[in-house]
């Protein structure tokens, strides 16, 4: 992975290993036009892993193209965050391991009516692992004093 920007390279993974926001994806549709799309996502061994349900539109559009951007930021100031740009891979995930992951990073539980509904039994669940190729990390806390 290429890192740019003004994080170092452990900043860079331990702002994606810690940050809960989701990672906002875009990629290709088969016509050609731009798709954007905003998944959680968690940081492990230098690759950003994701699920969706396997009818997703976006699984569909990175079979056809692999190439994605994304960018992973914080909403409030003081504004940090790492963008960049990578190849995706889609693969099945019968088991809805990384779903389970994320389920406990977002909401702290898998006990809930919306991780009910994502873990049922008879829906489709697929990893999409983001391959970084080039990222660039920002933090403006010293510029903007820390907040806002």
């Amino acid at each position: 992975m290429n890192v740019r920007g003004t994080l170092e390279p452990d900043e860079v993974e331990t702002f994606l290993e810690e940050t809960t926001v989701p990672v906002r994806l875009s990629c290709r549709t088969p016509g050609g036009r731009l798709w954007m799309v905003s998944l959680w996502f968690r940081f492990r061994e230098g690759v950003l892993e994701c699920a969706t349900s396997a009818d997703a539109d976006v699984v569909s559009f990175l079979a056809a193209d692999s190439h994605v951007a994304f960018e992973v930021s914080t909403n409030d100031p003081p504004y940090r965050g790492v963008r960049g740009n990578g190849t995706a891979t889609i693969s099945p995930d019968p088991e809805k391991e990384v779903l389970g992951d994320l389920l406990e990073r977002y909401l702290g539980t898998t006990e809930s009516d919306l991780a009910d509904r994502l873990l049922d039994p008879d829906r489709r669940e697929v990893r999409i692992e983001i391959e970084p190729e080039t990222v660039a990390g920002w933090d403006y806390t010293d510029r903007m004093g820390g907040g806002a």
